[in-house]
């Protein structure tokens, strides 16, 4: 009984990697731009499977680039470091001293922790900014908040020439100001702006929700541009979805063929996404 037990569950793993076949296929040379947070980056645990997942696009010939936040992180050092920080209308008003401490943690602490659990799969992951080689140049998005950046002008040359010699980006959200500033931006906003220069193939952002939720409060599968603005203005779109699914218009209107909002916490969420019918979160496209 158990040696054929091990065989039905061989069989079902032999099975569905062969039922993957077209989507490896439709997304070999793609570039998938994924954003992570939330849940994903809270355990050691979930960074390995996440790792693990982008070692494997990397293997089935996808160009993952990874974008991360870390706003827990930035709230407990500027706590450890006993430095005030205020909001206003939800978004970190970024002095000098907080911004310094905004690149400490997010290019320093959160990216290399990112960049060792994908070598540590067996990849190649290489720690950056929007500051380098001037990837993401950045105006003051409200003087109001500081050291807060919206991207105005982008090169994405770099992220190319990592493809090219199988390197994997992990990027966080930090832009050069012209006037050699440093920017602090928002983490879903830098990875719509960086998959948009990419003209990628697929936005994922990864949150801590199972993606975008109708009046019913069933996640929908499949939107359009012109629902996710219904849907906002009657109010069924609300709170901090709102700026997911304004990234995800704005994205798509720089030319990401499409974008999904999906569940960071489900196990193997990416691959779920991409590899399989069903997919796993909410897909926006023109």
């Amino acid at each position: 009984m158990k040696t054929r037990a091990m065989n039905r569950n061989w069989i079902a793993t032999a099975e569905t990697l062969s039922s993957a076949l077209p989507y490896l296929q439709r997304y070999d040379g793609a570039i998938v731009v994924i954003k992570l947070g939330g849940h994903a980056m809270g355990s050691d645990e979930a960074m390995d499977s996440f790792a693990r997942d982008i070692v494997l696009l990397q293997q089935v010939g996808v160009n993952p680039v990874i974008v991360h936040g870390g706003g827990p992180m930035i709230n407990a050092m500027l706590e450890r470091l006993d430095i005030q920080s205020e909001f206003v209308n939800g978004k970190r008003v970024t002095d000098q001293a907080t911004v310094e401490v905004v690149e400490m943690v997010l290019s320093g602490v959160v990216n290399k922790r990112i960049v060792q659990a994908i070598n540590r799969q067996g990849g190649r992951g290489v720690g950056l900014s929007g500051k380098d080689a001037n990837l993401m140049m950045c105006e003051q998005t409200n003087p109001d908040l500081g050291f807060v950046g919206t991207p105005a002008d982008m090169d994405p040359s770099l992220l190319h020439n990592l493809f090219e010699n199988d390197m994997i980006p992990v990027i966080a959200p930090l832009g050069a100001g012209r006037d050699g500033e440093t920017f602090n931006v928002n983490g879903d906003t830098a990875a719509g702006a960086i998959a948009a220069a990419l003209k990628a193939d697929r936005l994922l952002l990864l949150t801590d929700v199972s993606g975008v939720k109708n009046a019913d409060g069933d996640v929908v599968t499949e939107l359009k541009a012109e629902k996710i603005r219904e849907m906002t203005r009657e109010g069924v779109i609300a709170g901090g979805m709102i700026p997911k699914t304004e990234t995800a218009l704005n994205a798509i209107d720089g030319g990401v063929r499409a974008v999904v909002i999906l569940d960071g916490r489900a196990p193997n969420a990416v691959l779920l996404e991409l590899f399989t019918e069903h997919g796993a979160g909410s897909l926006i496209r023109a």
